[in-house]
């Protein structure tokens, strides 16, 4: 199984894809989402699409909502709120 990171990186990439989103730069820790190319839709389509992959969504699982600004703190989040039983090696 691909590590946490490839997993949501590709996750990216493929909505970017499906949304014919321009991705103008590679995707590092600090890509600020913003510029990543995907829209809040694409977000929204990235994080169910992630829900289904990997059985949790942590953004529904915080006690108060943040928002990642750059792609190295939505990684975090993500690796954050992962069940041990489910989350793929890091």
């Amino acid at each position: 199984m691909k590590n946490l990171r490839q997993t949501i990186v590709a996750a990216i990439q493929e909505t970017a894809d499906m949304r014919d989103a321009v991705m103008n730069q590679a995707l590092t820790d600090d890509t600020v989402l913003l510029d990543s190319g995907l829209d809040s839709l694409g977000f929204a389509i990235l994080v169910a699409r992630l829900e289904e992959d990997l059985g949790y969504d942590p953004f529904v699982m915080m006690d108060e909502p943040v928002y990642p600004q750059t792609l190295g703190e939505f990684l975090a989040i993500y690796q954050r709120f992962a069940p041990a039983s489910s989350a793929p090696p890091q």
